[in-house]
């Protein structure tokens, strides 16, 4: 049986700073809170990593939709799911493409191949205007550009009889419920996306920029298990616009507004979270 004097030894000797499991609220390292990003930035007009960003964005985007759009392809085209990857394997093609073009590209350009993403770091203040408008055109034309090679490699009557890969809501939804599914959908990215970049947990814990890729694009994946059958899954305005422009259907423009209000009203929540609910800042800065 132990003496109340040895417990009380080895008390002090391991004694803890924090309480088990809360780390993540220590301030044992220096870390200052980074300014943020200016609203306008014009000399970033004048600088080649700027337009080398946005040419990352669009590769990257292109790359995106063309593996991804093949993939929804070719399991279309399949007389039975059982033939082909089915559900499970377009879900592993989005994110598997989101963890490697996020590993290939995070450090030109944030790695951000979705306007929903940019909007919400925008929101944040993680990139100027300047930076966010520009990404989201070049993500959209490289969205645009890699559903038009799919188009070519499938050809007309093929691409528009497995529907080009377009983003509807599906019979047995409401528009409400595919607007639901896009907003939750895009809130566990985004959120994502800023829990795996934050760089409060850069400073302390350095593995976390090396695995940051994974968990964002297991967050893809398992959202496009959950809300497939109900949209197609969105969660990326440029997706959804590439495959509607080439695809150019009514039934698919008649509920495209969904796939850009829900995304951003997701990335927005998502934003507003993690700065007030997770990180405080706000209350940060009034200390």
């Amino acid at each position: 049986m132990e003496r109340e004097e040895d417990v009380k030894v080895g008390a002090n000797k391991f004694s803890e700073k924090n309480a088990l499991g809360t780390g993540a609220q220590s301030d044992s390292k220096d870390y200052k809170e980074a300014p943020p990003a200016p609203l306008f930035e014009p000399g970033e007009l004048k600088s080649w990593s700027f337009y080398r960003a946005g040419i990352a964005e669009f590769v990257a985007t292109f790359l995106f939709l063309y593996i991804t759009v093949l993939t929804v392809m070719g399991v279309n085209r399949s007389p039975s799911k059982c033939a082909s990857v089915g559900i499970q394997g377009i879900a592993w093609a989005f994110g598997g493409m989101i963890f490697a073009l996020v590993y290939c590209t995070a450090g030109i350009s944030g790695g951000h191949i979705n306007p929903a993403v940019t909007f919400g770091l925008f929101l944040a203040r993680k990139l100027s205007l300047t930076r966010a408008v520009f990404y989201i055109i070049m993500q959209c034309l490289g969205a645009i550009c890699g559903a038009g090679v799919v188009k070519g490699f499938e050809g007309n009557a093929r691409y528009e009889l497995y529907k080009g890969g377009a983003n509807v809501v599906n019979p047995g939804y409401t528009k409400g419920d595919g607007l639901g599914a896009e907003i939750v959908g895009t809130f566990v990215l985004v959120y994502t996306v800023f829990s795996a970049t934050d760089a409060k947990r850069n400073a302390r814990d350095s593995h976390v920029p090396i695995l940051a890729p994974l968990p964002i694009g297991f967050a893809v994946f398992l959202v496009h298990l959950a809300t497939i059958p109900i949209t197609g899954t969105g969660i990326n305005p440029a997706r959804s616009l590439g495959a509607a422009i080439i695809y150019n259907r009514d039934h698919a423009w008649n509920d495209h507004w969904i796939f850009w209000v829900g995304p951003f009203i997701g990335a927005a929540l998502a934003a507003l979270y993690h700065q007030i609910v997770i990180r405080a800042i706000p209350f940060k800065a009034r200390d």
